[in-house]
């Protein structure tokens, strides 16, 4: 999530009742996005048997979402310093209750695609204004803890989203087998969009930045001009115009770069402060963040797909198999933030990496150990392990990146981190189809292999997983030793409290 700058409106009241009605609302809505994106990759195989979609298509059904969102998180933000937190986060929860009444109601993979970039974009829209409407209805002394309870939020979303998809699934209610995991959003949507026109008070910024709107066609251009080659180049051969155009997306970027230097001179409103990659603590953070991103998108999505149609295990039962991870993260995440990094500091976030190396490396071993005859018990090791690693890492890591970014420049340092992340998350889904999907063509060509072949992709994804862990364990050491907390700015930019990588798929 994204902070923005200060609100135009009055400091708001401690006796205002309303203020925790509102609170309840824009809580409701991040539980909501948190929850669509943990709830679909766990019917993802349904999806795939039921709609006949392609692998791509599965791709992009998570890594559509993950592309939109990610680029329009920044302009979200500024959209709503420009016209009211309150009516953009209406807009985008309307739209995004839209958006899933669509995916429910999909006659095709294509159409859920396309409905999922939608709902994708909308929840850009409605994602940062929610701690920004906190920062606007509460007063300082209260903000610690509805933090608190915002953080209780995300790690209620991580365990309850897989087992409601898998639930919702299994029960196949009324014969709409998948549909119920999107459509579950409507009353929730549409209630809060009542309720959030009466009790949220609007709130905007005193200088708003303009629109960055070249910035954004950009990013987005690049983005998919690396991803679509990505995710479609395997089933259609690899052809020249692919290689083509990932090496065109690296233009694109450099352009970005160009256009973003100069529109900072002219005006001052840019969609990527370059300025701040001079903080050689952030431009670390960044990277370890974008990273971070790749990992978790190729790991959950090939997790899933391995359970699934690899090991034949129903919908329910690989929900549950993930539960041990989910609860392993929460906890870890509290003892980092309350006990661990404030004695260690940065060795925690390493340790954090090593440990969720370990876990993955346990995972391959047990893989080719098992093969076919693998249990959910079995599993439990490795993924409390990986589980322990991931809490260790992603509660501290955004206050670690900020820690030495000036305060003028917290809130865009804050945007850019939680952008990043969602670029790396929809790049590692892009990625499936070379670790994942190009090792079972190959084991299905050579043996004919099917279930099995799922088993080699599964250590070979995994592997990569595990590599990724190692590069950020190095980034890591550009980190200050000792990450501090934003208490003098937490009035005015209160960006270290950002939204959470998703922890589950």
């Amino acid at each position: 999530m994204t902070f923005t700058d200060t609100p135009q409106a009055p400091g708001p009241v401690a006796g205002d009742r309303r203020r925790w009605f509102a609170l309840a609302i824009v809580m409701t809505a991040a539980f909501m996005d948190l929850v669509d994106v943990t709830i679909v990759n766990i019917a993802i195989p349904s999806i795939q048997r039921d709609e006949g979609a392609t692998f791509s298509q599965i791709q992009w059904i998570t890594a559509g979402y993950a592309l939109a969102f990610a680029a329009g998180l920044v302009t979200g933000g500024r959209l709503g310093d420009i016209h009211g937190r309150k009516r953009v986060f209406l807009i985008g929860i309307g739209g995004f209750t839209l958006a899933s009444a669509l995916c429910g109601l999909a006659v095709n993979p294509e159409m859920l695609v396309a409905s999922r970039i939608l709902q994708g974009a909308m929840a850009a829209l409605m994602v940062p204004q929610v701690l920004s409407i906190v920062h606007a209805t509460f007063p300082a002394h209260e903000r610690g803890k509805v933090f608190g309870l915002f953080g209780a939020i995300v790690g209620l979303g991580a365990v309850s989203g897989p087992l409601l998809g898998a639930l919702l699934t299994e029960w196949n209610l009324f014969g709409l087998e998948w549909r119920p995991i999107f459509l579950i959003n409507l009353p929730v949507g549409i209630a809060g969009l009542l309720l959030g026109s009466r009790f949220i008070t609007e709130s905007k910024a005193p200088r708003a930045l303009k629109l960055d709107l070249v910035g954004v066609a950009l990013v987005t251009l690049g983005l998919l001009m690396l991803l679509y080659p990505l995710t479609r180049g395997r089933e259609l051969g690899w052809p020249l115009w692919g290689y083509v155009s990932m090496a065109g997306a690296l233009v694109v970027f450099a352009a970005l770069v160009a256009y973003e230097r100069r529109k900072s001179a002219r005006d001052g409103s840019p969609l990527i402060e370059l300025s701040l990659f001079k903080v050689k603590s952030f431009a670390a953070g960044i990277a370890v963040q974008t990273v971070f991103g790749i990992g978790l998108g190729i790991f959950f999505l090939v997790w899933t797909l391995y359970m699934q149609i690899g090991l034949g295990w129903s919908a329910l039962r690989a929900g549950l198999t993930g539960v041990p991870f989910s609860i392993a993260v929460s906890v870890a995440a509290g003892m980092s933030v309350q006990l661990l990094v404030p004695r260690y500091g940065r060795k925690v976030l390493q340790a954090g990496a090593l440990v969720m190396a370990a876990g993955v490396l346990i995972y391959i071993w047990e893989a080719g150990r098992y093969g076919q005859s693998i249990a959910s018990w079995q599993m439990a090791l490795p993924l409390v392990v990986m589980g322990v690693g991931m809490g260790l890492i992603v509660a501290p890591l955004t206050d670690a990146v900020l820690s030495e970014v000036p305060r003028e420049h917290a809130g865009s340092a804050s945007g850019l981190i939680n952008t990043v992340q969602q670029m790396g998350n929809a790049l590692g889904l892009g990625l499936v189809s070379v670790v994942f999907f190009g090792v079972i063509d190959e084991r299905v060509e050579s043996a004919g292999a099917g279930p099995a072949a799922f088993a080699d992709g599964f250590q070979h994804a995994l592997g990569w997983v595990a590599a990724v862990m190692g590069v950020i364990f190095l980034l890591m050491f550009a980190l200050p030793k000792r990450p501090a907390q934003h208490v003098e700015g937490a009035e005015e930019a209160p960006a270290a409290v950002g939204k959470e990588p998703e922890l589950v798929s």
